[in-house]
Protein backbone atom coordinates (compact mmCIF):
# COMPACT_ATOMS: atom_id res chain seq x y z
CA UNK A 1 0.00 0.00 0.00
CA UNK A 2 2.80 2.23 0.62
CA UNK A 3 4.52 1.52 -2.76
CA UNK A 4 1.05 2.25 -4.31
CA UNK A 5 0.83 6.02 -2.60
CA UNK A 6 4.22 6.87 -3.31
CA UNK A 7 3.21 5.98 -7.03
CA UNK A 8 0.55 8.40 -6.17
CA UNK A 9 1.76 11.35 -5.18
CA UNK A 10 5.20 11.03 -7.57
CA UNK A 11 2.33 11.19 -10.53
CA UNK A 12 0.73 13.74 -9.50
CA UNK A 13 3.70 15.45 -8.84
CA UNK A 14 4.36 14.77 -13.05
CA UNK A 15 1.01 16.10 -13.38
CA UNK A 16 1.50 18.90 -11.69
CA UNK A 17 4.71 19.93 -12.84
CA UNK A 18 3.65 19.14 -16.49
CA UNK A 19 0.94 22.09 -16.03
CA UNK A 20 3.23 24.87 -15.81
CA UNK A 21 6.11 26.13 -17.51
CA UNK A 22 9.26 27.62 -16.34
CA UNK A 23 10.62 30.75 -17.96
CA UNK A 24 12.59 33.47 -16.37
CA UNK A 25 13.03 31.38 -12.81
CA UNK A 26 9.07 31.38 -12.51
CA UNK A 27 6.11 28.85 -13.35
CA UNK A 28 3.17 30.28 -15.54
CA UNK A 29 0.60 28.24 -16.11
CA UNK A 30 -0.03 26.25 -19.27
CA UNK A 31 -3.47 27.30 -19.12
CA UNK A 32 -5.71 29.91 -17.13
CA UNK A 33 -9.72 30.50 -17.40
CA UNK A 34 -11.01 34.27 -17.08
CA UNK A 35 -14.58 35.27 -16.72
CA UNK A 36 -15.22 31.41 -17.50
CA UNK A 37 -13.19 31.41 -20.60
CA UNK A 38 -10.52 29.06 -21.13
CA UNK A 39 -7.02 29.55 -22.68
CA UNK A 40 -3.86 27.91 -23.07
CA UNK A 41 -0.92 29.29 -23.41
CA UNK A 42 0.98 30.09 -26.67
CA UNK A 43 4.18 31.29 -26.15
CA UNK A 44 6.65 32.61 -22.99
CA UNK A 45 9.42 34.11 -22.93
CA UNK A 46 11.59 36.85 -20.90
CA UNK A 47 11.46 41.11 -21.07
CA UNK A 48 15.35 41.81 -19.90
CA UNK A 49 17.48 44.80 -20.30
CA UNK A 50 20.53 45.52 -20.58
CA UNK A 51 21.08 41.47 -19.51
CA UNK A 52 18.91 42.00 -16.51
CA UNK A 53 15.27 39.80 -16.89
CA UNK A 54 12.83 42.30 -15.53
CA UNK A 55 9.57 40.08 -15.86
CA UNK A 56 8.19 36.98 -17.50
CA UNK A 57 5.60 37.61 -20.45
CA UNK A 58 2.75 34.79 -20.99
CA UNK A 59 0.59 35.03 -24.10
CA UNK A 60 -2.57 33.01 -23.71
CA UNK A 61 -5.21 32.43 -26.78
CA UNK A 62 -7.72 29.95 -26.84
CA UNK A 63 -6.06 28.08 -29.70
CA UNK A 64 -2.20 28.36 -30.69
CA UNK A 65 -1.31 30.86 -33.34
CA UNK A 66 1.99 32.83 -34.32
CA UNK A 67 0.37 34.99 -37.16
CA UNK A 68 0.96 38.70 -34.91
CA UNK A 69 -1.41 40.36 -36.95
CA UNK A 70 -4.37 37.76 -36.84
CA UNK A 71 -3.97 37.83 -32.54
CA UNK A 72 -3.85 41.47 -32.17
CA UNK A 73 -7.11 42.17 -34.43
CA UNK A 74 -8.82 39.16 -33.49
CA UNK A 75 -12.27 40.05 -31.50
CA UNK A 76 -11.52 36.81 -29.45
CA UNK A 77 -10.75 36.20 -25.52
CA UNK A 78 -7.29 35.97 -25.25
CA UNK A 79 -4.44 37.05 -22.50
CA UNK A 80 -1.03 38.29 -21.18
CA UNK A 81 0.18 37.48 -17.92
CA UNK A 82 3.28 39.32 -16.99
CA UNK A 83 4.95 37.91 -14.02
CA UNK A 84 7.44 40.33 -12.29
CA UNK A 85 11.20 38.94 -11.64
CA UNK A 86 13.11 41.82 -11.00
CA UNK A 87 13.31 44.49 -7.69
CA UNK A 88 14.22 47.03 -10.71
CA UNK A 89 10.31 47.39 -11.82
CA UNK A 90 8.55 50.23 -10.14
CA UNK A 91 5.50 51.97 -11.04
CA UNK A 92 6.80 54.97 -12.53
CA UNK A 93 8.89 52.79 -14.62
CA UNK A 94 6.45 50.21 -15.99
CA UNK A 95 4.14 54.05 -17.10
CA UNK A 96 7.33 55.05 -18.69
CA UNK A 97 7.45 51.19 -20.64
CA UNK A 98 3.74 51.08 -21.06
CA UNK A 99 3.79 55.28 -22.62
CA UNK A 100 6.76 54.01 -25.25
CA UNK A 101 4.93 50.31 -26.08
CA UNK A 102 1.88 52.45 -27.28
CA UNK A 103 3.82 54.75 -28.78
CA UNK A 104 5.16 52.21 -30.60
CA UNK A 105 2.21 50.15 -31.27
CA UNK A 106 0.51 53.45 -32.49
CA UNK A 107 3.15 54.43 -34.81
CA UNK A 108 2.78 57.37 -32.92
CA UNK A 109 -0.77 57.54 -33.19
CA UNK A 110 -1.92 57.45 -29.53
CA UNK A 111 -4.67 60.78 -29.51
CA UNK A 112 -7.56 58.66 -30.43
CA UNK A 113 -7.07 56.56 -27.00
CA UNK A 114 -5.72 58.96 -25.06
CA UNK A 115 -8.79 58.65 -22.51
CA UNK A 116 -8.12 54.62 -22.47
CA UNK A 117 -4.47 54.80 -21.72
CA UNK A 118 -4.74 57.16 -19.44
CA UNK A 119 -7.16 55.10 -17.09
CA UNK A 120 -4.68 52.18 -18.07
CA UNK A 121 -1.88 53.44 -16.57
CA UNK A 122 -3.56 54.30 -13.41
CA UNK A 123 -3.63 50.01 -13.50
CA UNK A 124 0.14 50.76 -12.59
CA UNK A 125 -0.38 53.47 -9.69
CA UNK A 126 0.45 51.13 -6.81
CA UNK A 127 3.47 49.94 -5.62
CA UNK A 128 5.04 47.00 -8.07
CA UNK A 129 7.21 44.27 -5.79
CA UNK A 130 9.15 41.41 -7.56
CA UNK A 131 6.75 38.36 -7.69
CA UNK A 132 3.86 40.70 -8.66
CA UNK A 133 1.40 39.60 -11.49
CA UNK A 134 -0.35 41.60 -13.63
CA UNK A 135 -2.92 39.67 -16.01
CA UNK A 136 -4.39 41.82 -19.37
CA UNK A 137 -6.92 40.05 -20.59
CA UNK A 138 -9.36 40.68 -23.62
CA UNK A 139 -13.10 39.58 -23.18
CA UNK A 140 -15.05 40.52 -26.36
CA UNK A 141 -18.02 42.81 -26.01
CA UNK A 142 -16.37 43.84 -22.29
CA UNK A 143 -13.06 44.97 -22.96
CA UNK A 144 -9.62 44.50 -21.68
CA UNK A 145 -9.93 43.46 -17.54
CA UNK A 146 -6.68 43.95 -15.96
CA UNK A 147 -5.43 42.31 -12.86
CA UNK A 148 -2.83 42.62 -10.33
CA UNK A 149 -2.23 39.38 -8.20
CA UNK A 150 -5.46 38.21 -8.86
CA UNK A 151 -7.37 41.42 -7.78
CA UNK A 152 -9.69 42.78 -10.49
CA UNK A 153 -8.08 46.79 -11.18
CA UNK A 154 -10.47 47.88 -13.38
CA UNK A 155 -11.74 47.53 -17.23
CA UNK A 156 -11.57 49.38 -20.63
CA UNK A 157 -13.77 48.91 -23.40
CA UNK A 158 -12.85 48.96 -27.22
CA UNK A 159 -11.32 46.05 -29.48
CA UNK A 160 -8.79 49.21 -30.82
CA UNK A 161 -7.66 49.99 -27.63
CA UNK A 162 -7.21 45.91 -27.23
CA UNK A 163 -5.23 46.05 -30.64
CA UNK A 164 -2.87 48.85 -29.74
CA UNK A 165 -2.36 46.94 -26.14
CA UNK A 166 -1.48 43.18 -27.41
CA UNK A 167 0.64 45.45 -30.18
CA UNK A 168 2.82 46.37 -26.94
CA UNK A 169 4.47 42.63 -27.42
CA UNK A 170 3.74 41.88 -30.72
CA UNK A 171 3.11 44.98 -32.99
CA UNK A 172 6.51 45.60 -35.81
CA UNK A 173 8.00 47.65 -32.80
CA UNK A 174 7.16 45.61 -30.22
CA UNK A 175 8.80 45.89 -26.20
CA UNK A 176 11.21 43.16 -27.26
CA UNK A 177 12.18 41.34 -30.56
CA UNK A 178 12.98 37.84 -28.10
CA UNK A 179 9.96 38.14 -26.21
CA UNK A 180 7.69 38.48 -29.40
CA UNK A 181 9.06 35.52 -30.80
CA UNK A 182 8.63 33.83 -27.40
CA UNK A 183 5.06 34.53 -27.37
CA UNK A 184 4.06 33.64 -30.80
CA UNK A 185 6.43 30.43 -30.13
CA UNK A 186 8.46 31.18 -33.14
Amino acid sequence: MKKYMLLFVALCSVTMLSAQTEVGGVSLPNSVEFKGESLKLNGAGVREKFWIDLYAGGLYLQEKSSDEKQIMSADKPMAIKLHIVSKLITSNKMVDAVNEGFENSTNGNTAPLASEIKKFKGFFSDEIKKDDVFDLVYIPGTGVISYKNGEEKGTIKGIEFKKALFGIWLSKKPAEDDLKEAMLNL
